[in-house]
């Protein structure tokens, strides 16, 4: 189990690396900066990437459900 405050840390980084990934559009700048992590706490690295992960794999699970939703809808419709 990590440390809480490593978990902090790596959340924190996490919103902020996926906000500016957004703001700049470059979708891999989590990776980028895992590897800056990594130079110097292996555990921060895994951490922060298993905390992107995440957080984007639920954006990408609830973009699937709108699209779905949506596609439900426009058939109901005809």
């Amino acid at each position: 189990m990590t440390d809480p405050s490593v978990q902090d840390m790596a959340n924190k980084l996490a919103e902020e690396c996926i906000a500016v990934q957004r703001k700049i559009g470059d979708d891999r700048l989590f990776m980028k900066l895992g590897e800056v992590l990594g130079a110097s706490s292996q555990t921060l690295e895994e951490a922060f990437l298993t905390a992107v992960r995440t957080r984007m794999a639920e954006q990408q699970g609830r973009a699937f459900l709108v699209k779905k939703l949506k596609e439900f809808q426009s058939k109901a419709e005809t």
